[in-house]
């Protein structure tokens, strides 16, 4: 094992100076991506908990009032933050026929909402495109310096071409290495945002009525 690693340490060591650059970027790109869903599966995960804890609250409380005060232990979920802004327009509508306006500030909201838990996935998608290209790019200029030091050395021994060929392919599996992690977090992490957004268009839809119908008191001008 511990050969094993001190060759392939070798081998990174000893490439040029374009196949070390790929390989430092694609482990700029690695390192990036697994932040990336590291925060994101957090932070979505906490969305998700946070929106289920209050839509019981939301089905449980008559009251507008006292949905929105309870609303406030669920700033980071998502359903929350739609009925947050929605009240808030009803509130300040003064007027229970004024629906419409109201129906756009829950468009508005879940919109932010979306660009919300979207920001950063997007680059997990460009990384899993573009890494096994890097990497394949590290390879063939890799091979393409092994061919060169062969007309140098006018030999083409495998003892001779293998270390070049083998430091080109270590391109392609850091490529491949970038590439897969990304590809498997965006994969469920779009999928993961796509319930929500269908929970929260769920929920915009029948927000006007439902939160007409459960206020007891009329809201103030």
């Amino acid at each position: 094992m511990a050969d094993s690693q001190f060759g392939l340490f070798s081998l990174v060591s000893d490439s040029g100076p374009v196949v070390l650059a790929v390989l430092f970027l694609l482990l700029s790109f690695s390192v990036v991506s697994w932040a990336i869903i590291a925060y994101k599966f957090g932070h979505i995960r906490k969305s998700r908990h946070e929106s289920d804890e209050f839509l019981d609250c939301f089905f449980e409380i008559s009251n507008l009032d006292r949905v929105f005060a309870e609303s406030e232990k669920y700033r980071n979920g998502s359903l929350a933050r739609v009925f947050r802004a929605g009240y808030l327009e009803y509130r300040a509508t003064g007027k229970v026929g004024e629906t419409e306006r109201i129906r756009r500030a829950i468009k508005r909201e879940v919109n932010v909402e979306n660009k919300r838990l979207g920001r950063l996935v997007p680059f997990l998608a460009t990384v899993g495109n573009t890494a096994p290209f890097i990497g394949l790019f590290g390879t063939v200029w890799g091979i393409m310096n092994s061919f060169h030091n062969i007309g140098l050395t006018q030999s083409a021994s495998l003892a001779a071409v293998a270390p070049g060929i083998s430091e080109a392919l270590v391109a392609t599996a850091a490529g491949l290495a970038a590439a897969i992690p990304a590809v498997m977090g965006y994969n469920y992490l779009i999928q993961q945002i796509g319930t929500i957004e269908r929970d929260l268009e769920d929920f915009s839809g029948e927000f006007v009525s439902a939160c007409l119908e459960k206020s007891d008191t009329p809201p103030s001008a």
